[in-house]
């Protein structure tokens, strides 16, 4: 099944054809569609299968694994939940499945309800981190608004110095800092300095190094 534009639908990974139909049936039974791919290869190579809200993906498979794949995911900033389901699984593949932000790990044969749980969160996380994405996105563009000079005076400001330091610090007026802030505040949509902290904050975080 092709997925419609914009609609969530499930991307199933798994070498073994079997494994791909089931899980395809079930999902599909509740009226989500969904694409099946054989390998991490083939995943990679397609448009569509980014364009998802979920994977579910096998651990052992030909090529690169799950955990290959996820970890190249995770390197792209992709937003795409991964529900990982193996029959060979052990602890340590678990815990770090998880660690890399996995929604579950389960074993086959796999508990369809419990798999169709696992693919409701996995949504849900998929929409809150796509909204948080448009956040920020929204909140880089409004900060490539401010000037060489404004950058400086909300980087000093955040860290906590008051007006007449930060002038001390860059050689200007405290009354020229004052002005600074305005303009940061007016740029930024920043109703109050506690609100701008924040923004600032959550915008100077630096995505998580990919370790391959």
């Amino acid at each position: 099944m092709e997925p419609e534009q914009h609609s969530s639908f499930v991307a199933i990974l798994d070498d073994d054809e079997s494994t791909r139909d089931a899980l395809l049936d079930l999902v599909e039974s509740e009226r989500l569609p969904a694409l099946c791919f054989k390998s991490a290869e083939e995943f990679l190579d397609s448009t569509a299968g980014r364009e998802a809200s979920c994977l579910i993906a096998d651990i052992r498979m030909p090529g690169m694994s799950g955990l290959e794949l996820q970890a190249t995911l995770r390197c792209e900033s992709c937003l795409l939940p991964i529900i990982f389901v193996t029959g060979l699984g052990d602890i340590p593949m678990a815990v770090r499945a998880m660690r890399e932000g996995a929604i579950d790990f389960l074993t086959k044969p796999v508990d369809d309800a419990a798999l169709l749980k696992s693919v409701e969160r996995a949504f849900q996380q998929y929409r809150e981190s796509r909204l948080e994405a448009v956040e920020h996105q929204s909140l880089a563009a409004r900060y490539k608004t401010l000037t060489p000079r404004e950058r400086q005076v909300l980087s000093l400001l955040v860290r906590g110095l008051l007006n007449k330091q930060v002038g001390f610090e860059l050689g200007i007026t405290e009354y020229t800092v004052q002005i600074h802030r305005a303009h940061i505040m007016q740029k930024m949509e920043a109703d109050s300095f506690a609100t701008l902290v924040r923004l600032a904050a959550k915008f100077a975080v630096d995505p998580s190094s990919c370790v391959r």
